[in-house]
């Protein structure tokens, strides 16, 4: 089977589309290769040996011990060896931890069980959630081509560029991980991990969190859309407009059936995982949103949880992850679904003021 097959049925990693992972796959093969040589010079000696100098055959052990020439052959061979294998190891390495002279930024956020992207001095964030549908999780339906390995929201970035990648979490410890690109870097709280990237090929690339950082850590994705250069930039420019866009809508009055159908698709998005799509929850670690007596009685109440989490608990802050006008429409939704009919509209001049304080 050829090498091309073989990485075809996932038996041998893949070449990648950038230089520091066709670098690494090929360190990977030479000391592939020289493992096999060594394993064949090795096991073919001792089976000829065997063969050759069996007891049947009336063969006599010799009687010997400390054979200088010898001892310093088996010494400096796979001495040499070694150095052989070190020697580009080592450049490749180099070359992966040097981060400098990047020409566009972007930070990085593992949340349970998303991630969060933010282009640092271009005023675009967005946070990117797991976008297969519950009813192919549960064997409902059959499961798409990228099953577990969709999102709403791909990391868009140009080909041809160097990109810093800036690595935290806000709650466990992740690992963003996309094989084709070579980067698999931990997300740690409270620290800043560096690595980078230079894409060759424009195309969509998947991965995963590699780290076991929860119940939901099968459905935490990465995808990463590579675009042309002037692409990138037309796509740049379209965030900022509609990020404009959202944040004018912070000061106009919102009627409920618009927010509750925002705030839905927001709920079903990133707060489904958790509470359930019926709002049944699954407690202890998730409470039931319907019929939430303290939910439904304080509405105050309400948005604080959503916008600064809970201690201790599973539920983290949105006041980072999601603008005013999504909080004050998952709010409003929560609050009129599943029975729970308070008749509240959370306006996002409310929430604004509540993140301002």
């Amino acid at each position: 089977m050829g090498i091309s097959q073989a990485q075809a049925n996932g038996w041998n990693m893949p070449i990648g589309v950038t230089d520091t992972s066709g670098d690494i796959y090929g360190l990977h093969m030479t000391i592939f290769w020289i493992c096999v040589v060594i394993g064949v010079l090795v096991f073919g000696a001792m089976f000829y040996s065997l063969f050759r100098y069996r007891y049947s055959k009336g063969a006599k052990a010799s009687h010997f011990h400390e054979h200088t020439g010898v001892e310093v052959l088996w010494t400096v061979i796979p001495l040499l060896i070694l150095v052989g294998m070190a020697v580009p190891a080592t450049a490749t390495l180099k070359d992966m931890y040097d981060s400098s002279d990047a020409e566009l930024d972007v930070m990085v956020t593992g949340q349970q069980w998303r991630w969060r992207y933010e282009y640092l001095g271009e005023d675009v964030a967005f946070t990117s959630n797991m976008s297969t549908p519950r009813a192919q999780i549960s064997g409902e339906e059959t499961r798409g081509e990228h099953y577990l390995l969709e999102v709403d929201e791909p990391l868009v970035l140009p080909i041809n560029r160097k990109i810093r990648l800036l690595m935290t979490s806000d709650d466990v410890i992740h690992s963003w991980w996309v094989p084709d690109l070579a980067v698999k870097q931990d997300s740690i709280p409270g620290f800043i991990n560096e690595n980078w990237v230079k894409i060759n090929e424009p195309g969509i690339y998947r991965g995963q969190c590699a780290e076991l950082c929860g119940i939901d850590h099968g459905f935490m994705p990465v995808v990463v859309h590579a675009m042309e250069e002037a692409a990138f930039e037309d796509w740049l420019i379209g965030r900022k407009e509609a990020a404009a866009e959202k944040a004018m809508g912070v000061d106009r009055e919102w009627a409920m059936a618009e927010l509750a159908e925002r705030g839905e698709s927001v709920y079903q998005s990133i707060c489904s995982s958790c509470h359930q799509v019926d709002g049944q929850g699954s407690p202890p670690a998730f409470p039931a949103l319907a019929n939430n007596e303290q939910l439904i009685s304080d509405v105050d109440w309400h948005i604080d949880k959503v916008l600064n989490g809970v201690s201790g608990a599973a539920m983290p802050a949105f006041r980072s992850t999601l603008n005013p006008v999504e909080i004050a429409a998952v709010v409003t939704y929560t609050r009129n679904a599943w029975g729970n009919d308070t008749g509240d509209v959370v306006q996002p001049s409310t929430v604004a003021e509540q993140i301002s304080e």
